[in-house]
């Protein structure tokens, strides 16, 4: 190859080379300038994401803060930065100066820092400055630590962070949580988890473990209404029921905070009050006395039945809780409200009283209908005012009942002449009448200033010396043992040698009632009674002696006489019919003179008491037949019929034959004697009621009308013959059977007699008034 060849050869090499240079530097320009616009491209995202950065911290109200070696430099946020520095009182916002401000505040924000810095431990706190609070996080990045600090001045200087918050509520005793919509839990402190029993809110998710579901419905509505919502639920916690009170309040940015307080013991004391207040409403419902309660606005909270009794007030129309100007007003309306001149001036003062705070004193109101009520009011603990009316007009009547019977009472002590004291159990003088000032010779004043029964016995002791009778005295007034309080009467003797009678009487009321009588002149009297007494018993014996002798002594020659006349009587023709009518007539007058006698005698007998009843049964139509056979001849001497009248079953009466003979011949004898002749004589028996009459009666001239009343005294019937003790012999005899008898007569329609006699006649002692007069 020649060197033209060469040189074209070299020259074809040097452009082919200068052609693949320009080639490859054509390349190599166009991937730098991709590698440029790709830098460049990144350069401008990160200045965009910076910008980002810088505008989130400025807008949080942030500064950032890159730390290293201990020197502090600002990453953003500068106007946060000044507000840091004025918060801690630095005069310069550095960052530097703001780092050391940092370190001093706190020896424990010192060390969390120092932790940061050597070891990249992260740590929160916050510093409380003279202007206002900074709060700082930080964390470390590489060889950086980064700080973020926020600063707060004025009034939200006291408000705390979120991480602050959330500690506090970590530390409530009592569950507290953030729910979402649905209220299911999406955050929850430490005693919710205690409550579950769960370690944290993901396993209790995986669970289905809840506080509450109660709990969270209220979240839920409180989530979709919007507002805050409350309620009280009961629940079975650590073995026990308990109440919490849940407050469910929807949060700013979504969600709803739950709060809930243990209000057990609120629920049990809200409950304990419900019943007090209940059976303090029953209790009240059954007073007699009205009660109403108004409350602070004046309107009634409660009345009792008697409220509505008492007013006259419709139940109805009080349960819609009218205000207390409306029942003045409606009282006002019936007249029930005492009488006033200006009603509203009354009505405005009534209801200024519940301005008063302190008590009021006790009203009476004169109502129209003539009742008189006390009224007491006083504040309610619960506000408002509460109401006691009591109808006192039965206590009013009754107290001046009292107090005039007090008034009679001593009117009627001052009237007597015994001298009367009443002590209290206390030994106090409560009670005395002029008749004991004037038996001791005391005066009223000292009485009254002696007080007490020692007092008073100073003042008596110069009248009566003896100090064991006022000893014992004492212990029947002072004693509280009630036997000790018994009653006692007794006698003693006064210096002036008068005879003092003295009573001590306990009273229900545990008083006692001492009485003195002077009875000096009343035993000088009895002394001299006794002793008449004695005389007339001596006189009495003498009489009955003198009656019985005398009555024998008569009784012996009357027999005589009447053997004598009987004798001359049957001597037949020996004697004339004149002598022998003579002798008849000497022997009727000797037999009722011996009747007569033994009509005496039998009177004292009875008098003295010594008369006894021979008792036995005896048949009632024996008895008529044998006192009629007696009186046949005599009846017939005088032309009058003698007639008997008895049922067949009359039957036996218990009683002594010889006397109820002797009760029918004295009244037969009375009937004969009274009856003309044509007239009739009845004899009678019949039975009624447990006891048999036995009846005499006549159709003679009857009895007069003032005579009747005295018909059974003695003596009476002296005008008829012989000493006028047949018919008081009747009315003895009756009674000693125990029984009594009757008198029916008209003047000139003759008369009955009636003995009423028990047919299981008894003994008796003769009655008082049948013994004679002296």
């Amino acid at each position: 190859m020649g060197a033209d060849q060469l040189i074209l050869a070299a020259a074809a090499g040097a452009v082919s080379l200068a052609i693949s240079a320009v080639l490859w530097a054509l390349a190599q320009r166009r991937q730098n300038q991709a590698r440029l616009d790709e830098l460049t491209g990144r350069i401008r995202l990160l200045e965009t994401r910076a910008e980002a950065a810088t505008a989130s911290a400025e807008a949080f109200d942030s500064a950032l803060l890159a730390v290293e070696d201990g020197q502090a430099l600002l990453a953003s946020g500068e106007e946060s930065l000044s507000v840091c520095a004025e918060a801690l009182g630095l005069s310069e916002a550095e960052p530097q100066a703001l780092l050391n401000a940092l370190m001093r505040a706190d020896p424990d924000h010192a060390r969390r820092l120092r932790g940061l810095f050597e070891r990249g431990e992260p740590c929160a706190f916050e510093v409380q400055g003279p202007g206002g609070a900074v709060t700082v996080e930080g964390r470390a990045a590489g060889a950086l630590a980064w700080l973020r600090v926020s600063g707060v001045l004025g009034e939200d200087a006291g408000l705390p962070t979120a991480p602050r918050f959330a500690a506090f509520l970590q530390s409530r005793a009592c569950p507290a949580w953030i729910a979402a919509a649905d209220g299911s839990p999406v955050w929850v402190n430490a005693a919710w988890l205690k409550a579950v029993g769960a370690e944290s809110l993901d396993e209790a998710a995986k669970r289905g473990a809840a506080f509450d579901r109660g709990a969270d419905a209220v979240a839920s509505e409180a989530a979709n209404l919007g507002q805050k919502r409350e309620a009280v639920r009961w629940l079975s916690l650590d073995g026990r029921r308990r109440a919490f009170h849940i407050v469910a309040q929807p949060l700013e940015g979504g969600g709803v905070g739950v709060w809930t307080d243990d209000v057990t013991e609120l629920e049990d004391l809200r409950e304990q009050l419900k019943r007090n207040v209940e059976a303090h409403d029953q209790t009240l419902n059954r007073l007699d006395d009205a009660v109403a309660i108004f409350g602070e606005g004046k309107r009634l909270m409660f009345h009792n039945t008697a409220f509505a009794e008492l007013w006259g007030l419709e139940p109805a129309w009080l349960e819609e809780r009218p205000t207390h100007g409306e029942v003045l007003d409606r009282l006002r309306q019936r007249r029930r409200l005492p009488e006033t001149a200006d009603y509203a001036k009354w009505k405005a003062a009534e209801l200024d009283r519940y301005e008063k705070l302190g008590d009021e004193p006790d009203d009476l109101w004169s109502l129209p209908d003539g009742r008189t009520l006390r009224v007491v009011r006083q504040p309610h603990p619960m506000g408002g005012m509460l109401f006691l009316f009591s109808d006192i007009t039965g206590e009013l009547k009754l107290k001046a009942q009292y107090n005039a019977l007090i008034q009679v009472q001593q009117a009627t002590l001052d009237k007597l002449s015994d001298a009367v004291a009443v002590f209290g159990s206390d030994g106090r003088l409560r009670l005395h009448n002029e008749s004991f000032e004037r038996f001791w010779g005391i005066s009223h004043e000292k009485l009254e200033a002696a007080g007490d029964f020692e007092g008073v016995v100073e003042l008596c002791v110069p009248k009566l010396h003896d100090m064991g009778f006022w000893r014992e005295l004492k212990g029947r007034v002072a004693d509280p043992d009630p036997s000790a309080r018994t009653p006692m009467t007794g006698e003693v003797k006064t210096s002036e040698q008068r005879i003092v009678e003295y009573r001590s009487r306990p009273l229900p009321d545990g008083a006692t009632l001492i009485a003195f009588t002077d009875v000096t002149d009343a035993r000088r009297l009895e002394s001299a009674l006794a002793d008449r007494e004695a005389a007339l018993s001596e006189a009495e014996r003498l009489k009955r002696d003198f009656v019985g002798n005398v009555s024998y002594e008569l009784r012996t020659p009357l027999t005589t006489i009447i053997g004598y006349s009987e004798l001359l009587e049957h001597s037949g023709d020996a004697l004339p019919d004149r002598a022998r009518a003579h002798a008849a007539a000497v022997k009727v007058a000797a037999t009722q003179l011996a009747r007569s006698i033994d009509d005496v005698l039998d009177m004292a007998q009875i008098d003295a008491d010594e008369m006894a009843l021979d008792l036995a049964d005896v048949n009632v139509s024996d008895l008529l037949i044998g006192v009629a056979g007696r009186w046949q001849k005599a009846a017939e001497a005088a032309k009058v019929s003698l007639m008997i009248e008895r049922p067949n079953d009359i039957g036996l009466i218990r009683g002594d034959a010889k006397r109820l003979t002797q009760i029918l011949d004295h009244l037969v004898e009375n009937a004969l004697t009274q009856t003309p002749a044509g007239g009739t004589v009845t004899l009678a028996a019949r039975k009624a009621l447990g006891e048999i009459q036995l009846q005499v009666s006549d159709s003679g001239r009857g009895i007069p009308f003032h005579v009747q009343a005295h018909i059974f005294d003695r003596f009476i019937g002296r005008e008829r013959g012989g000493p006028g003790l047949g018919l008081a012999l009747v009315k003895a005899l009756t009674e000693l059977h125990g029984g009594w008898v009757a008198l029916e007569s008209e003047p000139g329609a003759g008369a009955t007699f009636t003995c009423h006699l028990p047919e299981g006649a008894e003994a008796v002692t003769a009655q008082p008034e049948l013994k004679f007069a002296t």
